[in-house]
């Protein structure tokens, strides 16, 4: 993914909260949080997995703020479309087609196992029908709400 400023785009910004870099686009610390900038490129849309369904961000889209959901993060440009797992987070798109994409982890679809995620749906699923105590119950249900989503890209 290229920076191109030629042509309109929407410029994204994605940020972490851990130290790992799980994208490697231009990787800049900030003592903010200890937040990771992983980088400012230029995009054709960006489509996001929001609590109240895909968020699709493209050039002068309206200002707003969404909190994410596990999901995939499908990144659009010139050279074809690259895909990310999220975990959570949030997306503020501003008026300007500026957009923050803060998540907690986002890691690129072809470094996750296919067959670990195949295998842990049923396994989480069977796990939440045993949980006992509401605290096995939540637990186990982010396993299976991150399996879900990723066996749905």
């Amino acid at each position: 993914m290229n920076q191109r400023s030629s042509r309109p785009g929407v410029t994204i910004v994605l940020l972490l909260y851990s130290n790992e870099i799980a994208i490697q686009f231009l990787p800049y610390s900030t003592s903010i949080l200890n937040l990771v900038q992983l980088g400012r490129l230029r995009v054709d849309m960006v489509i996001v997995p929001a609590t109240r369904g895909q968020l699709g961000v493209l050039p002068g889209q309206v200002a707003t703020i969404a909190e994410l959901k596990p999901g995939i993060m499908s990144v659009h440009d010139g050279n074809g479309v690259t895909k990310y797992f999220v975990s959570s987070g949030f997306a503020f798109v501003h008026a300007n087609s500026f957009a923050y994409l803060i998540a907690v982890e986002a890691v690129p679809l072809d470094r996750i196992d296919a067959c670990l995620v195949w295998k842990g749906l049923p396994e989480f699923t069977q796990k939440l029908k045993s949980a006992s105590t509401d605290l096995e119950k939540a637990e186990v249900q982010i396993g299976v709400d991150v399996h879900s989503a990723l066996n749905s890209p």
